[in-house]
């Protein structure tokens, strides 16, 4: 069974925006992984410090084919030293996984099947 992460923005910690759409989003995108046979999981960071040890605990609990990097973290340009640090975790701590890249919550499932 094919194996993807999702590494996104914690929706509840970014002000103005609905976390609760974007979890309930979330949920329903974990659900259309599940649809087409693909294990998920998520690891959900703020911008506080905390990213890292979150990231490499996430990476650590099973071999990933797919890491996706969601866009909450790479279109802010103030998180572009987070989005950087998440690449460089991800190559060093699951080397063997693609990097893929989604538009937005919905489309999570097509970037990662882009490289499964």
């Amino acid at each position: 069974m094919a194996s993807v992460l999702i590494v996104g923005i914690d929706p509840h910690a970014v002000p103005g925006l609905d976390g609760e759409a974007v979890s309930a989003a979330l949920e329903r995108e974990l659900m259309r992984f599940g649809e087409r046979g693909i294990d998920a999981g998520t690891v959900l960071v703020t911008w506080d410090g905390s990213a890292e040890g979150a990231i490499v605990e996430a990476l650590a609990k099973q071999a990933w084919d797919v890491v996706v990097v969601g866009g909450g973290i790479r279109k802010a340009e103030a998180l572009l030293p987070l989005f950087e640090q998440v690449v460089n975790l991800v190559r060093q701590h699951a080397p063997g996984a693609a990097i893929a890249f989604n538009t937005s919550v919905s489309d999570s499932v097509e970037a990662a099947e882009r490289w499964l």
